[in-house]
């Protein structure tokens, strides 16, 4: 996940752009007019809905995002491109046809129950005009990005002319494209890398019910053949993601609880476009993208999700390595800041852990059972020489920080370079600071910035010193 947060990958989305548009309100009484109810407006938001949450997803993971379609000379258009530009999309790259309609879909939400939705749209195929723009703008750029996404959702834009140009040019270039379909009809696509389709949709275009995995590679075979696709992809909900690239492989799901699953196929295949731009193969892609879906669908409503959240998750299933579980202070910083707005309590101690040993690890679980999150601050080996002589560390830092990362009680380590960890602590503000039973009446750094002190008894006859001696003396009975 570090290597990732390194990495700003370059991504073209291009599709089918609209605009969720929402009403909020309540109802109260029938209207006298007619049998229907009277929805009283509260608020009214926008969101970028279609290609544009693909767009969202992405931005959303750290990624740098053009985007290329069509549309109207219209007040839907230009605030879809005022949209666009304020989460800092490239949008050199829309066309404007005269007199298409900028897609828009409201939606009135009383109690929380959609009661009517209404859309305004143009839904006929794009002129080949407009094509030809796309194409053009789109083939002198295609150096600069790592990938291409086509998001399709049936609105027009995709054309066969188009995607038959911009998948024959991004194969020269060698680019991938990865193609989210719509339709019963998948020629139009030939020649991407993947596909995303569900379950539901795969059967449909290939005329295969799947029902075990059997019928389930034989799908996954003829789409590949029919298509001439790199790797060939089914999305199979709570079964994960099943993959053929050379043999079939399926990739569980990772989801703990499922609260909507709205938005959650633009999450997979925003996230396998971030993962293979970051050279991640097809197999991790999907872990990632499983990983990805997992937030997702735990939230309500079209959602994104971002790097740390998928760190968190991943660590909420025990799947992570020690590496993922330490920080830098920004790093921190910003992690502490989220689980304090979801009113968890944040523990902090901090120590040398030169050569850990039960004593530690004791402490630590007491450490962490004041709280639901324990950050450990790790003094740098310049600080653990300061404090305890030349001849100490005996474990450099990179070490001393994956081991307690390792452990159970520990959610992350943060090393430091000051002698004392004031400006951690100041950073972090914990709601419980804690610190060993020998500053018992004596001044603790930090803790005007906590919520709390609490004092932990170390493990009598434990300690990093007396392991030393017993080594110097040969005494390891």
């Amino acid at each position: 996940m570090n290597i990732l947060k390194e990495l700003t990958p370059k991504i073209l989305v291009l599709g089918d752009l609209m605009i969720d548009h929402y009403l909020w309100g309540s109802c109260e009484r029938i209207s006298p007019e007619a049998p229907v109810q009277v929805v009283d407006i509260a608020k009214e938001t926008t969101v970028l809905g279609g290609a544009g949450n693909v767009i969202n997803n992405l931005k959303s993971l750290g990624a740098e995002v053009d985007v290329a379609g069509v549309i109207g000379d219209d007040e839907n258009g230009a605030e879809l491109v005022t949209m666009l530009k304020n989460i800092e999309v490239n949008t050199d790259n829309l066309v404007i046809q005269a007199g298409r309609h900028t897609s828009k879909k409201s939606r009135i939400i009383a109690v929380s129950q959609q009661i009517l939705r209404y859309d305004k749209e143009s839904k006929e195929d794009i002129d080949a005009d407009s094509a030809l723009k796309i194409i053009d703008l789109v083939e002198k750029q295609l150096d600069k990005y790592d990938a291409i996404v086509l998001s399709d959702y049936g609105k027009g834009v995709l054309t066969k002319q188009l995607c038959a140009n911009i998948i024959a040019s991004a194969k020269k270039h060698q680019k991938k494209v990865l193609v989210d379909p719509k339709g019963k009809d998948y020629s139009k696509y030939k020649g991407a890398y993947l596909l995303t389709p569900n379950k539901k949709e795969a059967q449909i275009a290939t005329d295969i019910l799947i029902e075990d995995e059997n019928s389930l590679q034989k799908a996954l075979l003829k789409l590949k053949e029919q298509c001439d696709l790199d790797i060939s992809m089914i999305t199979l909900s709570e079964d994960g993601i099943a993959t053929y690239e050379n043999e079939l492989h399926i990739s569980p799901t990772v989801a703990k609880e499922v609260f909507d699953v709205t938005g959650a196929g633009d999450t997979v295949i925003a996230s396998m476009a971030y993962a293979l731009s970051a050279k991640k193969d097809i197999k991790e892609a999907c872990a990632f993208a499983n990983l990805a879906a997992g937030v997702v669908v735990g939230k309500i409503g079209s959602a994104t999700v971002t790097l740390d959240e998928i760190e968190e998750y991943e660590a909420s299933l025990h799947k992570s390595t020690s590496d993922a579980h330490i920080k830098t202070f920004d790093e921190i910083g910003s992690l502490v800041k989220r689980y304090k707005q979801q009113g968890k309590k944040v523990v902090f101690t901090n120590g040398c852990f030169d050569i850990l040993h039960v004593g530690h690890v004791k402490y630590l679980q007491v450490a962490k059972s004041f709280g639901d999150v324990l950050i450990v601050g790790l003094n740098s080996d310049a600080s653990v020489s300061r404090l305890k002589g030349p001849t100490r560390p005996v474990n450099i830092a990179e070490d001393r920080a994956y081991l307690l990362a390792a452990l159970e009680a520990v959610d992350f380590v943060v090393p430091f370079e000051d002698d004392t960890p004031y400006e951690l602590i100041k950073m972090i503000q914990p709601d419980v600071l804690v610190k060993g039973g020998d500053y018992e009446g004596k001044a603790v750094v930090g803790t005007e910035f906590a919520g709390e002190l609490k004092l932990v008894d170390f493990v009598d006859g434990k300690s990093t010193t007396k392991t030393i001696e017993k080594i110097q003396q040969g005494n390891l009975c």
